[in-house]
């Protein structure tokens, strides 16, 4: 008996796949849902692991704040077509709310989590995805914060995200405009004591290099690279940044002019191709 329009329907609501791919399973099936469930997720591994060294470039990144928690997941892949997608976009928020739920400890942690009655992973809906699009699919980045008071920013079209944790409650607009500064300047940390060794080593060797090369003597050159680094801090964290909306005063003084006792106490910061 040849497969109907209905079971495709019915199918095509079940998993996600294509008009065909459903009445190729459901034909393989003898019309079994459930083994025609089994036959498109089992296509899900096998085009994961065929594409398994493909770049995944594209994709969706979410944030969200709660009291206690705040999160960004980011579930990459191939092409901004798939990106766009309405289903995978909904398995980017489905995955984030799960992440809120049980706040995992780490990105493993959340790919093992159960995300249905029947027992399936994160990591099992993922491969399900893979199936339909035909494309290299992965949870490229999940982090979180534990705060009592933060505030998260998604950039339109979902391919940026912030979440800022405070120190106390603050208006709710002045933590969005901090959140909207993390996503716009890119701070590598919230204080100068906070930027780590690695890099500060890198920019006094870059600035040491750069006053020889000029000809600057010897004996100035620490003092050069003491400025260096100080135009480093106004540049890249966050306390320090000239306010992208008011370039007379920095982060820090805004927050100050809120609420004396304001301050960030961390911040996370995901794009589709951190380093």
């Amino acid at each position: 008996m040849a497969v109907t329009m209905a079971e495709i329907t019915h199918l095509r609501k079940m998993s996600g796949a294509g008009m065909m791919d459903c009445k190729h399973a459901l034909e393989e099936a003898d019309h079994d849902f459930e083994k025609a469930m089994e036959i498109i997720r089992k296509k899900g591994q096998v085009v994961a692991a065929k594409r398994s060294d493909r770049e995944a470039s594209e994709g969706c990144v979410l944030a969200a704040v709660e009291e206690g928690f705040a999160a960004i997941v980011a579930l990459k892949c191939e092409t901004d077509f798939v990106a766009k997608n309405e289903q995978f976009i909904a398995l980017t928020k489905d995955i984030l709310d799960l992440a809120m739920a049980k706040k995992p400890a780490s990105l493993a942690a959340l790919l093992a989590e159960k995300m249905d009655k029947e027992g399936r992973s994160v990591q099992d809906h993922i491969t399900d995805r893979i199936g339909v699009t035909g494309e290299k699919i992965e949870l490229g980045y999940y982090e979180f914060l534990k705060a009592d008071t933060a505030a998260f920013y998604v950039h339109p079209g979902n391919k940026l995200a912030t979440i800022v944790a405070f120190n106390k409650p603050a208006d709710k607009t002045v933590m969005h405009e901090v959140a909207m500064q993390v996503a716009a300047m890119a701070p590598v940390s919230v204080r100068p004591e906070e930027v780590p060794a690695k890099i500060l080593d890198e920019e006094k060797e870059i600035a040491r290099d750069k006053a020889r090369e000029a000809g600057k003597p010897e004996n100035l050159i620490d003092r050069i690279v003491e400025g260096a680094l100080q135009k480093y801090y106004k540049e890249n964290t966050l306390l320090l940044q000239e306010f992208v909306k008011d370039n007379k005063i920095n982060i820090g003084q805004y927050l100050k002019q809120h609420d004396k006792e304001l301050t960030v106490a961390a911040f996370k910061r995901v794009t589709l191709n951190m380093e």
